[in-house]
Order: structure tokens, then C-alpha cells, then sequence
């Protein structure tokens, strides 16, 4: 078998197995048509299904698909020997009745046992097809294939999963009472406004026409103000400074010096 065709398998082999609760080993009932086509091809029957299945297979017929194999004669000997092999599923039919009603009757309106059906009947595929969680196997010449899943089965498969997202009831119960919420309000469409950033204020005028000035415009000028005046009393000290000379001091030496000359003078004249 090939990669892809068998990740396709096990895939579908995945989703009944979540949705409708298949468990290792499948059941496969087998009916006779595919008993027949078995051994025509010469095919391992029970191999084939474990590889389509991507599991142990737990292969099983019913009394009445036997004794429609025992009235073919001689001919069907083969297959009947092959029939013998499986477990016999019991389908509480005193009087035999044809194999296709017989595994339709066991398998029921639910597959409440969770059968894998093997056959090669045409009108049993359709007619199983109705019925949700059916697998479904037969034979392409000399090739097991496993049908993709019914409509049927693809249905009750969406209204699981939607059940599983919601509380049941007695989980509802347990939750607190929610608070009626008001729908949202539709947002009315039409032309924009202008940025509130980008828009200059509007100046209020008083009765004598001069336009009022804002808290903000009154703080920034006192603020200039301030330093104006900061500044001027800087400026002014500087100028102080500048044009205040500081005297010079005479050195003591230097005097003293200057008289003793003044006084050897004075002595010569």
C-alpha cells in the first residue's frame, strides 16, 4: 500500500475512532460476496483488512452469509472453508435469509456495536451508506479499498462537535446567571471632523473688543517677564563690577626707601 493512500486510512480509522467510539480490534463483518472475491483473487483476507484498517482486525461472519455460501454447491467450497475460519456473529434468524438483509439486520440504524462492514454487494454499500458510523470495505479487481465517509456519517459527525462546544444541562445549572448585554450600537457613517490636535482656540473677546487671554498665555508672559528681570539685575551687576577700580596698595619697602633719600638730601644742603 501506498504512504499516501495509507495516512489517508488511518485518518479516516481516526475520525470514527473520535466521533462514534471504534476501539482495536475492529469487528469486520464479512459477507459472502467478499469471501468469494478472496478467493478468486487470492487474496489474504485477514492481512488486507489490518493493513486498510491500520489495526488489529477481528474478522466475523454471520450463520446466514454461510448457508448462502453451503447453496452454491461444490463450486464455493473455497470460500466456504475461508468462512469457517471467522467468528460467527450471532444473528437470531431461525429460518436463513439472504446475506445482504442479514448483516443490514445486524448492523441496525445506529451500528450501535460499532461494526466494520467488508463487502462486495453493491446494493448493501448503499444501503449501509444511510446508516452513520458504517465503515465500509470492498474490493477494486484486486484492490481493498476503504470509502471516504457517508453524508450520514459526516452529519452526526458536525452535530457532535457542536454539542461539545455548548454546556450540557447540568453543567448550565451550575453557572451563574448572566446579565442581559445591550446589542452594540451601530456607528452612524458620515464626514469626519477636523483633528482637535491641529485646531487653534478660539480667542474670546470681552465688551471692549480686545480679545482675552487664555490662563496658559498669562503664565508663559509672567514667565518672560521673570527672566527679563532676572536677566537685567545680572547685567547690572556686571556693569558694577567693571566700573569700580580697586586702589592699588604701595609696597612698605618701596616707602621706606623714598624718605631715607629725601632725609640724606635735606642733610646736604
Amino acid at each position: 500500500m501506498r504512504q499516501k493512500r495509507a495516512k489517508a486510512y488511518r485518518k479516516l480509522m481516526s475520525l470514527y475512532s473520535l466521533s462514534f467510539g471504534f476501539r482495536q480490534p475492529y469487528q469486520v463483518l464479512v459477507d459472502s460476496h467478499m469471501c468469494k472475491e478472496a478467493v478468486a483473487h487470492k487474496i489474504e483476507l485477514v492481512k488486507q483488512l489490518g493493513a486498510v484498517l491500520q489495526g488489529t482486525v477481528k474478522p466475523m461472519i454471520t450463520q446466514c452469509c454461510i448457508h448462502e455460501l453451503y447453496l452454491q454447491g461444490k463450486e464455493q467450497q473455497p470460500a466456504t472453508d475461508l468462512a469457517k475460519t471467522f467468528e460467527r456473529r450471532k444473528c437470531n434468524h431461525r429460518e436463513a435469509i439472504p446475506g445482504d438483509e442479514c448483516v443490514s439486520s445486524v448492523v441496525g440504524e445506529t451500528n450501535k456495536h460499532r461494526y466494520v462492514v467488508a463487502t462486495h454487494s453493491h446494493e448493501l454499500r448503499q444501503k449501509l451508506r444511510a446508516v452513520p458510523g458504517v465503515p465500509i470495505v470492498h474490493l477494486n479487481r484486486s484492490v481493498m479499498i476503504l470509502e471516504p465517509p457517508s453524508d450520514a456519517t459526516l452529519r452526526v459527525k458536525a452535530l457532535e462537535e457542536e454539542k461539545a462546544l455548548h454546556p450540557s444541562a447540568p453543567e448550565a445549572a451550575k453557572l451563574p446567571a448572566r446579565a442581559p448585554t445591550e446589542p452594540p450600537r451601530k456607528k452612524k457613517k458620515g464626514p469626519k471632523g477636523p483633528n482637535p490636535l491641529s485646531v487653534k482656540k478660539k480667542k474670546t473677546q470681552t465688551e471692549s473688543g480686545k480679545p482675552v487671554k487664555s490662563a496658559d498665555s498669562q503664565a508663559s508672559g509672567e514667565k518672560r517677564k521673570r527672566e527679563e528681570e532676572t536677566d537685567a539685575n545680572h547685567s547690572a551687576q556686571r556693569s558694577e563690577g567693571t566700573g569700580h577700580k580697586r586702589k592699588r596698595r604701595r609696597k612698605h619697602g618701596a616707602g621706606s626707601a623714598g624718605d631715607a633719600g629725601r632725609e640724606a638730601g635735606d642733610q646736604d644742603d
